[in-house]
C-alpha cells in the first residue's frame, strides 16, 4: 500500500509585491506554504538580498566589514555601484545615519539630495532606511518621497507613530512603505491595519518585524515571524500576508562578538570569519522564519546565504 506523506492545508497566500522601477524591479512574496516547503506549496519568487550603502562613513564598523569597501565608504553612489558592479547586489538599502538626531543630524534636504543621487546612478530597486526618530523620520522621509517621485522607493521604517505623515507621502508618490513593529505579531497585524485604513495599498507594504543577529534574541524574533507565516497562511489571516523585510546586518555587526580581536581572546578564532559567519547563520536563520528581503553586509556573508537558497530549491 502506498503511502502518503502528510502535508498542511494552506488556506492563504503571501502577496506579491513589486519592488523597484524599470528592467530590474523585483517581486516578492506570492508563497502558498511554509518557507522553502516547496513538497507543499508554490514559493514564485526566492528572497532578495539586498547590500547596506551608508549616508556617511561608518566609524564604529570592524575592519572586516569595512575591508570589501575600501575607497568608497565616503561616497554614497559609488558605494552603491560597487556593491552591484562588483558583487551582484540585486537591491542597495541606504541606511540614513547621518540624519540621526543623537549623531551629524543632517537636514531633510540634504538627505533627499543624497538619495536622489543615488537613486539616479543605480537600477536596481533601492531602500532607504531612516533612524527610527520618528519626528525626524517624518520630515526625512517625506522630503525623500517628494523628490524620488517615479523611483517606486521602499521607504522605512514606518511605525505607528508616524505611518500617517508618512504613508499619506508613500501613498501620493508611490513608494512602497517598511511597516515597522518591535517583534509583537498583534501589533505588526495593527499597523497592517492602519496602514490600509489610510488609504496605502496591499501592494505597497512589506512588514519589518523586528530583527537580532544569532546570540541576541533571534529565537524570539524567529518565532513571532514563524506566527505571522502560520496566521497568513494556514489561518487566512489577510493582515498578515505581506512580505517581510529582515533589517539584519547592523544588527549581527554592533555586537561585541564580531569586533573582539583573536589576540585579545584566541579562543574566539579568527574575528572577520567569525562577523562572516555570524552574519550567514543569522540571515539563514531568518530566511527559514519567513524572510522574503535580507539587508546584508559582507559579500563573502551574502555568498553563503545565496548557496544555502540554492540548495534549498534544488
Amino acid at each position: 500500500m502506498a503511502f502518503d506523506i502528510p502535508k498542511t492545508a494552506y488556506s492563504g497566500k503571501i502577496k506579491e509585491v513589486k519592488l523597484g522601477s524599470g528592467g530590474k524591479a523585483v517581486t516578492v512574496g506570492g508563497e502558498t506554504a511554509y518557507p522553502f516547503y516547496l513538497f507543499e506549496g508554490q514559493m514564485p519568487n526566492l528572497p532578495k538580498i539586498a547590500m547596506e550603502v551608508y549616508d556617511s562613513p561608518p566609524e564604529e564598523w570592524p575592519a572586516a566589514a569595512l575591508e570589501p569597501f575600501a575607497g568608497v565608504t565616503n561616497d554614497p553612489v559609488a558605494w552603491a555601484k560597487k556593491c552591484i558592479t562588483d558583487y551582484g547586489a540585486e537591491m542597495i538599502c541606504l541606511q540614513l545615519k547621518s540624519t540621526d538626531p543623537n549623531g551629524l543630524n543632517r537636514g531633510a534636504d540634504e538627505a533627499a539630495a543624497v538619495v536622489k543621487k543615488v537613486a539616479d546612478a543605480i537600477d536596481v530597486p533601492l531602500i532607504v532606511w531612516g533612524t527610527a526618530n520618528h519626528d525626524k523620520d517624518t520630515e526625512v522621509l517625506r522630503k525623500v518621497s517628494e523628490v524620488c517621485q517615479g523611483k517606486n522607493l521602499i521607504i522605512g521604517p514606518v511605525e505607528e507613530g508616524d505611518h500617517k505623515k508618512i504613508g499619506a507621502s508613500a501613498i501620493g508618490y508611490r513608494h512602497t512603505v517598511v511597516a515597522s513593529t518591535p517583534i509583537d505579531i498583534n501589533l505588526a497585524k495593527q499597523l497592517n491595519i492602519l496602514l490600509g485604513n489610510l488609504g496605502v495599498p496591499d501592494d505597497l507594504i512589506i512588514m519589518d518585524p523586528t530583527v537580532s543577529g544569532i546570540g541576541y534574541g533571534i529565537e524570539y524574533c524567529y518565532s513571532v515571524m514563524e506566527r505571522m507565516r502560520m496566521a497568513g497562511l494556514t489561518q487566512g489571516d489577510d493582515k498578515l500576508q505581506f512580505p517581510i523585510i529582515c533589517n539584519i546586518a547592523k544588527e549581527v555587526w554592533k555586537t561585541k562578538e564580531v569586533k573582539i580581536p583573536e589576540v585579545e581572546d584566541p579562543k574566539m578564532g579568527d574575528a572577520k570569519k567569525r562577523g562572516i559567519l555570524m552574519e550567514a547563520i543569522s540571515a539563514t536563520a531568518l530566511l527559514l522564519a519567513g524572510g522574503d528581503v535580507l539587508i546584508m553586509r559582507h559579500p563573502e556573508a551574502i555568498k553563503l546565504v545565496r548557496g544555502v537558497i540554492a540548495e534549498l530549491v534544488k
